[in-house]
C-alpha cells in the first residue's frame, strides 16, 4: 500500500539515523522508499525544513505534505495559529493534493514537541513491523497514513454539479420572461468557467498521475535489480498495484473532465 510515513524522534542523530534503517528496509525490499525528507521544530515552536524532499514528479506529493507541515504546525498549541484564511486554504488543499487528511497532520503535531524531529517518507510497505521495528529501537514513534484520492473524488463529484445546475439554469433560461434573462445567462457562465477550471485541473491531475506514477515505477524497476529472489515478487506486486491505482485515478478523472465538458456544452 502506497503510505506516508512520518517517524518522530527526540533529536537530529536519532532521526538521521532512522532515515538510514529506511534506506536499508528499502535495500532489502522490506519497502519501497520514493521519497524522504526531515524537518524540525525548534524550542519556539518554528518548524523547518532540515532535508527536502526529492525534485521531480516522485518527490511531488510528499513536497506538498512537508509544505503543508511547516505551514500548518505554527505552534506547540496546534494547527495553524495565526495563519490567515487565504494561505490557510491554500495549504489545507496542498495537504488534500498529497492524499493526507487533517486529522493524521494533528496526531504528528501532538508528538511533534519542540526539540524534536521528524523524517516523513512516501513508501510503498505491504506489513508495519519492519519500519516499527527499527524506528522503536532508535525511539521513534511512527505515524502513517494511507493516500487516498479525495481530491479525485472531489473533482468528480463537482463535475456532476457543475453540469446539473447548468442543465437546471437553461431550463429556467427557456422559461423565464425577458428581464430576468440577463440574470440567469450570467449565472450559467459562472457555472460555465468554474466548469471550465474544474476540466483544466483534472487534466491537470491526470498528467500529475501519469508522471508520479511512472517515477514511482522506473524506482521499483531499479529496487527489483537490487533484490534477491525471495524479496523480487514482492516488488513486482508492488508494481503492478502501482499501475493498477493509475487506472482507478485516470478513471475518475476522465470521468469528471467528461461532465465538465458536459456543463460547458452549448
Amino acid at each position: 500500500m502506497n503510505k506516508m510515513i512520518v517517524a518522530v524522534f527526540n533529536g537530529e542523530t536519532a532521526a538521521f539515523e532512522g532515515l538510514s534503517a529506511l534506506k536499508d528496509l528499502h535495500k532489502d525490499g522490506d519497502i519501497s522508499v520514493y521519497a524522504t525528507a526531515v524537518l524540525v521544530k525548534d524550542a519556539s515552536g518554528k518548524v523547518s525544513t532540515k532535508q527536502a524532499a526529492e525534485q521531480g514528479p516522485i518527490g511531488t506529493a510528499l513536497g506538498l505534505l512537508v509544505g503543508s507541515m511547516v505551514g500548518l504546525l505554527a505552534g506547540p498549541v496546534g494547527l495553524a495559529v495565526g495563519a490567515s484564511l487565504g494561505s490557510l486554504t491554500g495549504l489545507l488543499a496542498d495537504l488534500n493534493r498529497s492524499g493526507i487528511d487533517v486529522q493524521f497532520l494533528e496526531d504528528v503535531s501532538k508528538a511533534l514537541d519542540p526539540g524534536k524531529v521528524a523524517v516523513l517518507a512516501d513508501v510503498e510497505e505491504g506489513w508495519t513491523e519492519p519500519v516499527d521495528a527499527r524506528v522503536g529501537k532508535l525511539g521513534g514513534m511512527v505515524f502513517r497514513r494511507q493516500r487516498s484520492e479525495v481530491v479525485d473524488d472531489q473533482l468528480a463529484r463537482e463535475s456532476a454539479a457543475f453540469k446539473a445546475e447548468v442543465k437546471q439554469l437553461k431550463e429556467e433560461l427557456a422559461q423565464t420572461n425577458a428581464e430576468n434573462k440577463a440574470a440567469v445567462q450570467a449565472q450559467i457562465d459562472s457555472a460555465r468557467k468554474k466548469a471550465q477550471m474544474i476540466q483544466d485541473q483534472a487534466k491537470a491531475q491526470m498528467d500529475q498521475a501519469k508522471h508520479e506514477a511512472d517515477a514511482k515505477i522506473a524506482s521499483l524497476e531499479e529496487q527489483l535489480k537490487q533484490v534477491n529472489d525471495r524479496q523480487k515478487a514482492k516488488i513486482e506486486k508492488r508494481i503492478t498495484k502501482v499501475k493498477s491505482e493509475l487506472e482507478s485515478r485516470s478513471a475518475k478523472l476522465q470521468e469528471a473532465a467528461r461532465l465538465a465538458g458536459e456543463a460547458l456544452a452549448p
